[in-house]
């Protein structure tokens, strides 16, 4: 039931950038954003909008590196701000709410990054709960401030490309 509303959200969402190509790099940006920040992401991910609007992009002849550019400046700063919630609250931002509903979202985050270090920042980008855990795991463990964010704006723009690029590409193959 909750992935049906999900899946309505984002087909409004779709809609409305298909009506108003203008807003469409804003709005990317925004729902980038929702998805790598560590509260919001929980609540309402975007993938499925982000990956139908890419869909647009290849049907309805939106400019790509535009878009591209908001969906990756957006997850890069949603990530930027998870890490800083993390390195500011440290442990006890797990006991809020809704990070306190998801038991299992902080040490999943924590373990990765204790494993792999600043590896982990790209490797949590592409896997759904761990994409906005790990950064704030990183600064919870403190991790230093530049290899975080050159890893944190490397994997959001490889992220973003591969998130919106199927839909570019294969809706020109199909047309």
């Amino acid at each position: 039931m909750a992935f049906e509303a999900f899946e309505q959200h984002a087909q409004f969402v779709i809609d409305f950038v298909r009506s108003n190509q203008a807003w469409a790099a804003p709005i990317v940006a925004a729902l980038a954003f929702g998805e790598s920040l560590a509260f919001i992401s929980l609540l309402l991910p975007a993938t499925v909008a982000l990956v139908g609007i890419g869909a647009l992009i290849g049907m309805s002849g939106l400019d790509f590196a535009p878009i591209w550019l908001a969906a990756s400046i957006g997850a890069a700063l949603g990530d930027w701000l998870s890490f800083w919630f993390g390195w500011k609250f440290k442990a006890s931002i797990a006991r809020t709410w809704p990070l306190s509903m998801y038991p299992d979202f902080m040490p999943r985050g924590h373990a990765l990054v204790e494993r792999w270090g600043i590896y982990a920042i790209f490797i949590g980008r592409f896997f759904g709960p761990l994409r906005a855990s790990v950064p704030l795991a990183a600064g919870i463990l403190e991790m230093p401030w530049w290899p975080f964010q050159i890893a944190n704006f490397a994997s959001a723009f490889v992220w973003a490309a591969l998130l919106l690029a199927p839909g570019v590409f294969g809706m020109k193959f199909l047309f």
